[in-house]
């Protein structure tokens, strides 16, 4: 048993740092053993626009979790690529959209291929089995706990 399997708990942070970090150079290693100018980080806009076409930054946060100004950079730093576009919304002029240039959609057609390959090597890593999915629902009840109570607040409460 290694270092951090002793520790359980303790070093679970640690842990799924590690794993994510790992999964995040494999991941752009293959982009660029490919030659696809993308990077991983642009994942989440990326795949949220694929499957709605324009959103509004404020929809990106809200599907993501995550700040309004967090989502906002993400976007700018894929606007500055020239992979995406802001527009005024064609339901309501009052707000603006975002959406995929020409030249992100022909980046989309590369990278479609890849996200299906990593599907398929992550079934195979998590074993495509109960247990994997029970994997899955642990970690969503994690994040749901975080998201009720924090975890410097569950520690407080324990000092």
């Amino acid at each position: 048993m290694n270092f951090y399997q002793q520790l359980g708990f303790l070093v679970f942070g640690s842990r799924l740092r590690r794993l994510s970090e790992t999964f995040l150079s494999d991941v752009n290693s293959i982009y660029k053993a490919h030659k696809i100018p993308f990077d991983a980080s642009w994942f989440p806009v990326f795949y949220i626009l694929s499957q709605e076409g324009e959103v509004s930054i404020r929809q990106i946060s809200n599907q993501l979790g995550i700040t309004h100004s967090a989502a906002s950079q993400m976007v700018s730093n894929l606007q500055e690529k020239g992979h995406i576009k802001s527009t005024v919304s064609k339901k309501d002029a009052r707000h603006k959209v975002v959406a995929f240039t020409p030249k992100g959609q022909r980046l989309l057609q590369k990278i479609q291929p890849v996200w299906q390959a990593l599907q398929y090597a992550m079934l195979e890593l998590g074993g495509g089995d109960a247990e994997s999915q029970k994997l899955l629902a642990s970690l969503t009840r994690v994040e749901e706990r975080i998201n009720e109570k924090s975890l410097f607040e569950r520690i407080e409460g324990h000092l």
